[in-house]
């Protein structure tokens, strides 16, 4: 095993620069082939969310394939490598594991321990699966991140430490108040029908919210969410065009907002406009000369990198911190779980409008308490990566075991064929208990010996058993790697 990770999270880069390196769907296709194609790499797979991207690949070179996987994440997310190499981490092998274990669990997580992470690593899993990208290695290691992080969530009490990222945003807006006291009777648009939409729709159906609106660009699956809230028992929800969000906007309470838009979906004005006040006016509010100087210099280190386009340059020097304009009750509350954003940083200064998106949440989360939980995550973290490492070396010996046997039991029938030659007068039944007889010492002869190079090959350091087991035997390196595929082909490996 050489699992090599490369990638960037909230906890190493800021939010400007995951939001510039998102991947879209398409992105990541593009990315898993790329990476197939380079010549370190010979599985791929990769897990992008709104809060991370990172690309896992099983590597035959440590430093070329930090450098090429590097790189070819730079080409994929649009962000030069220069500028992206400073908040890039590299795991490996059983680094890489408790990498992705601990991510599993949610002690990665923006909120620590929300369960949202094990659907998106189920969906990196099958994106790996259907490009054929995802091999022995990757199989192995996804599917057993996902045992592991159900085991912590059944096992203790993860979720306790934190909530969905939905749940904690809309904590965040409703700013210390019990949030189903807040929501109940207020009125909900959900920009977007995916799975961190259909998560903030049924979270505010449960919040007890009098009516959610769903916009998506494909009405189809608008409309699919809508017959699902319907289900569950909301009292009005319905679904409108992308092009009604507008209308909608001037009667919502509360916007929740998570597409997969390359540009902004509610711009300031339209927010301002919505509440009937010009935007020009609203965004008055004075800033501290400390945070006027930040986006300035922020504004002009892009421009002199080159590294953003206009858009998103005007997107970046109008952001500023989320957090309410005045002092005021809020009349509209807007939660953008979006990466990249779709909600325009600047609305915040309208007033009466409270803005929570990813940065903010961020911010919040920091400061949250530690659940004595997550000392127990950690600990089925760390047996369950030793457990992992252990299979995987194991497992790297079987074909080579199995090769032994196959070729002792070719000895075997050779032998046997040249006693016939021999003896050919011996009947049947003589014929078959000296078959047995040579089997039973071939089979003692070699018990012993391949239970104890499995036992060696499991600990540390125990990959050369298998090289020292062919050279030994002088077994056929193609009749191991037969053994290797036919394995790696079954079809019932690496699906749960």
């Amino acid at each position: 095993m050489s699992l090599l990770v490369v990638g960037l999270s909230h906890r190493s880069a800021p939010v400007s620069v995951l939001e510039r390196a998102s991947l879209a769907v398409e992105a990541q296709t593009k990315l898993l082939q790329d990476t197939l194609a380079a010549e370190p790499a010979t599985e791929a797979a990769v897990l992008a969310t709104c809060n991370r991207i990172e690309l896992y690949a099983d590597v035959d070179k440590f430093h070329a394939g930090v450098a090429e996987l590097s790189t070819l994440l730079a080409q994929h997310s649009g962000v030069g490598l220069d500028e992206l190499t400073p908040y890039l981490y590299v795991h490996y092998e059983d680094r890489a594991v408790h990498h992705l274990f601990s991510v599993a669990c949610g002690l990665d997580s923006m909120v620590v321990g929300e369960g949202q992470i094990l659907g998106q690593i189920k969906d990196a899993l099958a994106l790996g699966q259907e490009l054929h990208t995802a091999g022995r290695l990757l199989n192995d290691l996804f599917q057993q991140a996902l045992r592991v992080g159900k085991r912590a969530h059944s096992e203790t009490g993860i979720d306790r430490a934190g909530q969905s990222l939905v749940t904690f945003g809309l904590e965040q807006l409703a700013d210390g108040a019990d949030v189903a006291e807040w929501a109940a009777g207020k009125h909900a648009l959900v920009i977007g029908a995916g799975s961190m939409s259909s998560l903030a729709a049924a979270t505010l159906a449960r919040a007890g919210v009098e009516e959610i609106v769903v916009a998506n660009r494909t009405r189809a699956r608008a409309d699919r969410l809508v017959e699902i809230l319907g289900q569950a028992g909301v009292p009005t929800a319905r679904a409108v065009e992308m092009g009604g969000v507008g209308d909608e906007l001037t009667r919502a309470d509360v916007v929740v907002s998570c597409t997969g838009a390359t540009g902004l979906v509610l711009t300031a004005e339209a927010v301002a406009a919505a509440l009937g006040v010009d935007f020009d006016t609203a965004a008055q509010a004075p800033e501290t000369p400390a945070a006027l100087s930040d986006e300035l210099d922020q504004h002009a280190a892009w421009v002199e990198n080159g590294s953003a386009t206009a858009a998103a340059q005007d997107r970046a020097v109008r952001r500023v911190p989320a957090r309410p304009a005045s002092t005021g009750p809020a009349r509209l509350h807007l939660l953008d779980l979006a990466m990249p954003r779709d909600i325009d940083g600047a609305a915040h200064r309208v007033a009466g409008v409270r803005l929570v998106d990813i940065e903010s949440l961020a911010e919040a989360s920091a400061d949250a308490p530690m659940a004595a939980d997550v000392d127990q995550v950690r600990t089925i973290v760390a047996d369950e990566v030793a457990a992992f490492g252990a299979a995987q070396r194991a497992a790297h010996i079987t074909p080579t075991v199995v090769a032994l046997r196959t070729m002792a039991a070719d000895v075997v029938a050779g032998e046997i064929a040249r006693l016939d030659g021999r003896l050919p007068d011996l009947d049947e039944k003589q014929r078959a208990e000296i078959s047995q007889t040579v089997r039973r010492v071939v089979d003692k002869l070699l018990h012993a010996p391949t239970v104890r190079v499995k036992q060696l090959a499991s600990e540390p350091g125990g990959a050369g058993y298998a090289d020292a087991l062919r050279e030994l035997f002088d077994l056929d390196p193609q009749t191991v790697a037969a053994v290797s595929r036919a394995d790696l082909n079954d079809p019932n490996r690496g699906r749960s």
